[in-house]
């Protein structure tokens, strides 16, 4: 086998793994977690001036699927602010460096428990490792492997909200599924209940009764 072709191939897989690599980088903002009734969650983040941030959140399950959330500057300024909301995107510019807090609030509800997923991306992503070094134009291998990188990304972009809503769709078909089950329960009892009532009274029907015999 040619030697090149062998190093193309080996070229190709170490692209195709800084790709993944990446990629699997990308995901440590994301975060699924629980938010009992009655409670309030909140979540920091360092970001700096003039850096774009984007907050994407989604209620996974539990009560009518919404909640309350906030965003703060560091001067505890609210730049972003939604009452019980399932889901959104919000992107914003930092206009100061410092501490942004964004708080998911369930204080409504009092025994409704749910899970809500969240994704706060701070800043562009970096670039692939050895693309962009150099001063001159990409060759169709490092725009191949970028074109892979973007690709990917989107994948896994399709692929989480894909989890989310199947999460989601599954919680309800369970929910709907107790009440149907609760349901035919009730209407068991009350057919059987409604059974026996109707025995007993057909019996006292035909049930002789002695005739009444004045004392002497």
């Amino acid at each position: 086998m040619n030697v090149g072709v062998i190093m193309s191939e080996k070229l190709c897989l170490w692209l195709v793994l800084l790709v993944i690599v990446n990629v699997c980088r990308t995901l440590a903002t994301e975060l699924t977690f629980e938010l009992p009734d009655s409670a309030k969650e909140c979540f920091f983040e360092d970001i700096e001036k003039n850096t774009t941030a984007t907050l994407e959140f989604q209620v996974v399950t539990g009560g009518q699927y919404d909640v309350d959330v906030s965003l703060q500057d560091p001067k505890k300024k609210i730049i972003y602010n939604q009452v019980k909301t399932q889901f959104d995107s919000h992107t914003f510019t930092a206009e100061s460096t410092g501490i942004y807090t964004v708080c998911f609030s369930n204080e409504f509800s009092t025994f409704s428990h749910k899970l809500v997923y969240m994704d706060f991306q701070v800043g562009e992503e970096a670039p692939l490792p050895g693309i962009g070094e150099h001063v001159t134009v990409m060759t169709q291998m490092e725009s191949s492997a970028q074109e892979v990188h973007k690709s990917l990304n989107t994948i896994v972009d399709f692929q989480t909200h894909h989890r989310l809503r199947e999460a989601q769709g599954r919680k309800r078909a369970e929910d709907l599924n107790e009440r149907v089950l609760l349901w035919s329960i009730v209407e068991t009892l009350a057919i059987l209940l409604i059974g026996l009532g109707q025995v007993f009274i057909l019996k006292n029907f035909f049930t002789d009764k002695r005739p009444f015999q004045p004392l002497k």
